[in-house]
């Protein structure tokens, strides 16, 4: 109990700037490592062909799924054991997480039976070059049916979240990161006593990676998450269990699932000028993580603080956590802008860009990044929104960003002929989710933190 109150205490009276850094740089940190690990894996990819990259930027939609699959039956899966340990019912807790492992399994079967069944169909209709439709199939096959190392990390790490270990989270993520590195240039280009396996390798990196960070992530439950007792005798799967899971884990999964939709429509959008316009997007994906992550990482330490402070109905430190909150995402937002305006040639060189992709992908660069300004306000206060139990707000505000004006925005700049016209819709679509946002606080300050007493 003296734990939760110096915890609490903590919430309620540490220097703002202090206690969101403290709070979120182990997360942004993870999440840093983790969009390294994207870039690394493509650049890696780039020095087999522009081919072979356009075939990861159109594999990347199907991987993007499973991700969400995985995290937002994670989420789920956390809020349920978390409430099982507050309520001090031991079973229960055994049970939810056995239940979440099973939902690990089979979402690792369904996706195995999908890369198994569906790959050419999904790559053939994106592509009709057979080099890139090719090189595709053999990536998404290799990633969807190896995938258990996916859903197994993500879902034992969610485990350890849920009692406080976020640490070896950490650690696991790390791991797995730092392996793909090392090992995508010695699969692809064949190193040592490793044979030479391209694109395979390149798969087979991302895949092992994500074995070993699973492998870690399952010992550190085995030893040290001791208040979760992992025993499968008389285990029976409960669809009592599996329905709380999903009331939490469906719409999280739904928001993870935008981007798969959306990269799949610009991949076809974009496929109608050239392969090269899909990889330049697919470089532009590869680029923001390195940006975004660390800001989504930013907001996993607004959304406490301003919960505890809505909780003591201390209005001065929930307005001081978001102006901080916005103040450290326009920061990182604003260095990416300065980049993609100074040296977008630099970058996408570093992808082993083309002239033909550097005509391409230089304005698309300097036309999309002042979007970024918009969106450190759009995200921060969307934390804000979850925060303070109205995240309905900030579905409609992702939906808007990613779905709602962006593809119908590309479509009709896509008509007028021209591919640079395209890249603006990212910026109308960040203003129209931007008018939005402040719509919604300002309702949320008139009928939520108006009617707070402190």
């Amino acid at each position: 109990m003296k734990e939760s109150a110096t915890e609490q205490n903590k919430m309620g009276v540490m220097p703002i700037t202090r206690l969101l850094l403290s709070i979120s740089l182990p997360m942004m940190f993870a999440m840093l490592i983790q969009s390294l690990y994207n870039i690394v894996d493509s650049i890696f990819v780039a020095k087999i062909s522009e081919n072979a990259l356009t075939a990861v930027s159109l594999a990347f939609p199907i991987q993007s799924i499973m991700i969400a699959m995985a995290t937002g039956t994670g989420v789920g899966i956390n809020a349920l054991v978390s409430m099982r340990l507050g309520q001090q019912e031991q079973d229960k807790v055994n049970k939810s997480a056995l239940n979440g492992l099973f939902l690990a399994c089979c979402s690792f079967v369904l996706f195995f039976v999908v890369g198994a069944l569906c790959m050419p169909a999904y790559m053939y209709q994106q592509t009709s070059d057979p080099e890139i439709a090719e090189s595709g199939i053999i990536y998404l096959r290799i990633v969807t049916t190896m995938s258990f190392g996916l859903f197994g990390v993500i879902t034992f790490d969610r485990l350890l979240q849920s009692t406080g270990r976020t640490v070896l989270t950490m650690i696991s993520q790390c791991a797995g990161a730092v392996f793909n590195c090392v090992f995508d240039p010695i699969l692809i280009f064949g190193i040592g006593p490793f044979p030479r396996l391209g694109i395979a390798g390149a798969a087979y990196a991302t895949v092992s990676g994500q074995i070993l960070s699973c492998i870690l992530s399952w010992q550190f439950n085995i030893r040290y998450n001791k208040e979760i007792q992992f025993s499968l005798k008389g285990f029976r799967p409960s669809l009592s269990i599996i329905r709380q899971i999903y009331k939490v884990g469906v719409p999280s999964i739904l928001l993870g699932s935008i981007n798969s939709v959306t990269s799949y429509t610009m991949n076809m959008i974009l496929g109608t000028f050239s392969s090269t316009a899909i990889a330049v997007y697919g470089i532009y994906f590869k680029l923001i993580s390195f940006i975004f992550l660390p800001v989504f990482g930013l907001n996993n330490g607004i959304v406490p603080i301003v919960a505890y402070n809505f909780g003591a109905c201390n209005k001065a430190r929930i307005y001081k956590t978001i102006r901080t909150g916005i103040k450290f995402a326009f920061c990182i937002m604003a260095c990416g802008t300065i980049l993609f305006e100074l040296i977008p040639a630099r970058l996408l060189q570093l992808f082993n860009a083309s002239d033909h992709m550097l005509a391409i992908g230089v304005p698309a660069l300097r036309i999309i990044a002042p979007s970024f300004l918009g969106a450190a306000v759009s995200i921060s206060l969307s934390s804000v929104f979850q925060a303070l139990r109205h995240a309905f707000y900030s579905m409609i505000i992702s939906f808007v960003r990613q779905l709602i004006v962006l593809l119908p925005c590309a479509y009709l700049l896509s008509r007028t002929g021209s591919i640079h016209n395209i890249w603006w819709c990212f910026l109308i679509a960040e203003v129209s989710a931007l008018g939005m946002t402040f719509f919604f606080m300002g309702r949320i300050r008139r009928t939520v933190l108006n009617t707070l007493e402190g």
